[in-house]
């Protein structure tokens, strides 16, 4: 019960943050920031002098074009060959993942009221702003929740969709096709994301009033915030209680991995979607979203007395993030053209390697549109802030564009490089694997259980190490060039590798709609597998002559069960892939906000207070690092009792209305199980909502430093505990795999 939920653990983080604004210090916050006038800045490209605000419209149109192209994809899908008794099958799973997010969405609702009472307060009574400000703040919160929900319902309409269209390509026995199918689906998820999101945060930067820009940026991350945490916990949660309860059913009943008349199964694949689709579509929007907010707060507050080179670094983060919208299509098509050279016409491959070849593919080209742009806009940078010019910093200015491509290029190789890790630990051909296979065969379940934890520690200590080194190298960078040291103020100039750390979370969301693609792909090769299974097609006595006459081709039926098998253990293994890139971004970013604090705190309180208060010996800050240290263990043991609660209703209910006589699914005892398992879902949710919002608003009365290492705290214990369960579980699952697909013992005892 880790893969699907632990990793959620990173998203108490930003939630915690954006909840607890006006509380730090009711006078140094995020929604305090002064942006600068956009329409100061200005680039000299070839010559040529380029407005920063058309970058922005530049920007916005990539956006536009790129969602265009998501919904494309969407038709294109949409418009494939499927057989009847799949579709159908698929059709009754988006059913109930359409049931599971009507609940949800009632559920938001209920949280978002509880924000907007905080929001209210703060803005309204404490900062006396305007009803119309404040009612545009709340609106920005609602965009941020309806851009989290509405990604995820996209991808759930898509992936739905795609796994029958999945199911039926594997008929013509080419594992390429069988391949691209969820991998295009996958990134058409991963664009109309991207794009929502910037679409939405540069609209708020070019088109709100200056002073509301800040204070709607708060609103639009907590928005998201709370969107991406509900749906990412009430997911996890959801997956495992019906993953645990239709794998008992098939042990006590006996019955074969996606029989249909286990209620179960249908509950299952919703919560392969609702865990392993809604959640990291959500994740993923909110991380890349509150990156953002974090950068530009960090340059709004070290850089105030700069404006013109702040706001020319706040363009060019943008510039850059529609950039990396394009490459990443571009990788993706190259990656195409490589896949066929590499594997057209042949009957059997790996299937990681496709995905590891995009993952690199791209990795390689948003490095190089990173120099190349970087140079472009920041090469010929002309210092116009009085200050700068003063100190001199003219003369060192033309080494930031590479020293900022260094280190956004160190967060962009840790997107490929991570995900190389995850597979030694979870792939089917890596050797822990194949360790927790033999355990369980020669020592049953007390083997199987310590195998895996195992290649769950050693994942976290690799993947831990692999951070620090590439954090280190940007810190190296950074102190040892004065460009970016010496555009901050002498005050402000500790805080320089912070903002280099930010940057090492921008770089890794850099590949943001291809990490999303190869997640995505995880959950649709899992559904087809079980669409093939629920649809019965086998037991169809003129299948052969049905496709022959209406798809004009004859059905490969074993060929096609061993592809969908080899497929969904490609998609376990990227699913656990893309997890700790999530996570490394949010941790890493995380960083950079909880240091926009405390920056915010000098301001208001002086450099020397701040820092000596700062001090690791200060009780404050130790008390703050044992109670978040102890809160991520709390929020684990939740977890896994609304799991085990939701799990045992689940089986009483399966128990009572199964129909063992039956050959087809139950339609109502589905929707029933799924809604036991929604329910459950949420009630946990709302227990762990309530006690880390409340944590959240509590903590900093009793003091900002106190809060401040309850932050630092839950980053770095949050970072190891969620790898350490995802990639526990992502061995587990292609132990699995490797039981049913190269050794072919279902239904055995090992299985």
């Amino acid at each position: 019960m880790s893969r699907s939920r632990f990793d959620l653990l990173k998203r108490l983080l930003p939630a915690l943050m954006l909840a607890a604004v006006g509380v730090v210090c009711a006078h140094a916050s995020e929604a305090d920031i002064n942006l600068p006038d956009l329409k100061s800045a200005a680039f000299n490209v070839f010559g040529n002098s380029i407005s920063g605000m058309t970058l922005m419209y530049i920007g916005l149109i990539v956006c536009v074009l790129g969602g265009a192209y998501g919904l494309f994809q969407y038709a294109q899908t949409k418009s494939l060959p499927v057989h009847e008794a799949m579709r159908n099958v698929s059709g009754l799973i988006y059913e109930t993942c359409k049931t599971y997010l009507q609940q949800q969405g009632k559920f938001l609702m209920i949280l978002w009221v509880l924000i907007a009472i905080c929001i209210y307060y703060y803005f309204g009574i404490l900062e006396k702003k305007s009803m119309s400000q404040i009612i545009m703040i709340l609106g920005c919160s609602v965009f941020g929740i309806l851009g989290s929900y509405g990604v995820a319902w996209f991808g759930i309409k898509i992936n739905t969709q795609a796994n029958s269209r999945t199911a039926f390509s594997a008929f013509r026995a080419n594992p390429l096709a069988t391949l691209n199918i969820p991998l295009r689906s996958g990134m058409s998820v991963g664009l109309l994301l991207v794009c929502i999101e910037l679409l939405f945060m540069i609209a708020i930067l070019s088109f709100l009033p200056k002073e509301l820009v800040g204070p709607c940026f708060i609103g639009f991350a907590i928005g998201e915030s709370l969107g991406a945490s509900a749906l990412r916990i009430c997911g996890g949660i959801f997956t495992k209680i019906a993953d645990i309860g239709s794998d008992l059913m098939k042990i006590v009943f006996k019955l074969p991995e996606d029989d249909p008349k286990n209620p179960g199964v249908i509950a299952d694949c919703t919560g392969d979607n609702a865990g392993d689709s809604v959640g990291p579509t959500a994740d993923g929007f909110e991380t890349y979203g509150v990156t953002g907010v974090a950068l530009v707060t960090f340059l709004a507050v070290s850089l105030a007395v700069s404006p013109v080179l702040c706001a020319q670094l706040i363009i060019w983060i943008f510039a850059m993030r529609a950039l990396m919208i394009v490459t990443s299509l571009v990788s993706y098509y190259i990656n195409q053209v490589l896949s066929n050279m590499l594997f057209s016409g042949k009957k059997d491959f790996d299937f990681e390697q496709p995905l590891t070849h995009l993952v690199w593919v791209t990795s390689a080209v948003s490095i190089l549109a990173t120099f190349g742009a970087s140079y472009l806009l920041l090469g010929n940078l002309e210092i116009k802030d009085p200050t700068l010019l003063a100190s001199g910093y003219a003369k060192v200015a033309g080494s930031l564009w590479w020293v900022l491509s260094v280190i956004i290029s160190c967060g962009t190789v840790a997107g490929a490089v991570i995900p190389e890790f995850t597979k030694v630990f979870t792939s089917t051909n890596s050797r822990h694997v194949q360790e927790v296979v033999n355990a369980s065969r020669q020592g049953g379940s007390s083997l199987n259980i310590l195998s895996g934890l195992v290649a769950g520690n050693f994942s976290a200590f690799w993947k831990g190490g692999c951070i620090m080194v590439l954090m280190l190298i940007s810190f190296l960078v950074t102190v040892s060039n004065p460009s970016l040291t010496g555009m901050l103020p002498p005050h402000f100039a500790f805080a320089a590798p912070i903002f280099a750390f930010g940057l090492v979370a921008f770089g890794f969301l850099s590949m943001g709609p291809v990490t999303i693609a190869v997640d995505s792909y995880g959950p649709v090769t899992d559904n087809a597998q079980s669409v093939y299974e629920l649809s019965q097609v086998d037991a169809i006595p003129t299948l052969k002559e049905d496709i022959q006459k209406d798809f004009g081709f004859a059905p490969d039926t074993e060929t096609a069960k061993y592809l969908l098998e080899k497929g969904d253990g490609a998609g376990n293994t990227f699913k656990a892939t893309a997890k700790p890139v999530l996570i490394g971004t949010a941790v890493v970013g995380a960083t950079t906000m909880i240091f926009g604090i405390i920056m915010l705190l000098i301001n208001t309180y002086g450099g020397n207070v701040v820092m000596a208060k700062l001090s690791l010996v200060a009780p404050p800050i130790l008390f703050g690092l044992l109670i978040g240290g102890a809160i991520i263990y709390w929020f684990t043991g939740a977890s896994i009792q609304a799991v085990v609660t939701g799990a045992y209703q689940a089986v009483v209910y399966i128990k009572e209305n199964i129909k063992l006589d039956s050959s087809k699914a139950s339609v109502k005892d589905s929707k029933e199980v799924v809604k036991i398992c929604t329910q459950y879902a949420q009630r946990g949710m709302w227990n762990i909502f309530i006690v880390i919002f409340c944590m959240a608003l509590a903590l900093p009365f009793f003091d900002p430093f106190f809060f401040i290492g309850y932050l630092i705290s839950i980053a770095f214990f949050g970072l190891f505990q969620a790898i350490f369960m995802a990639n526990a579980g992502g061995a587990w699952d292609n132990a699995k795999k490797i039981v049913e697909v190269y050794l072919r013992a279902k239904n055995t005892d090992l299985h």
